[in-house]
């Protein structure tokens, strides 16, 4: 079985700093892009960054030149360092990962989510 757990959600002042770390577990045989989402109440789930293996990365517009995505290929990990954090930033922040298990076809992934709230 194959989990994604995030951690490094919490509440924070307008303009802090938070780093979210997603780490996947269990038999993977290969892992391509791995990424972050957010949902906030109301509204749809969104991209927010996403990196291939090789280290090309996307960002939302909205958090271009505040947030920054990384991995560790070796730990089978994603993070998201955000920065300059705004109210409008408050959501749930959701880890996915398109991997294979061996003997199985690529499939995406989601983690259970974890909050951040962003205080004016």
């Amino acid at each position: 079985q194959v989990q994604l757990v995030e951690s490094g959600g919490g509440l924070v002042q307008a303009g802090g700093s938070l780093k979210l770390s997603c780490a996947a577990s269990g038999i993977i045989f290969s892992i391509n892009n791995m990424g972050w989402y957010r949902q906030a109440p109301g509204k749809q789930r969104e991209l927010v960054a996403d990196i291939t293996s090789g280290g090309s990365t996307n960002y939302a517009d909205s958090v271009k030149g505040r947030f920054t995505i990384s991995r560790d290929n070796a730990k089978n990990t994603v993070y998201l360092q955000m920065t300059s954090l705004k109210p409008e930033d408050t959501a749930v922040y959701y880890c996915n990962a398109e991997l294979k298990r061996l003997g199985f076809t690529f499939k995406d992934y989601w983690g259970q989510g974890t909050q951040v709230t962003v205080s004016s």
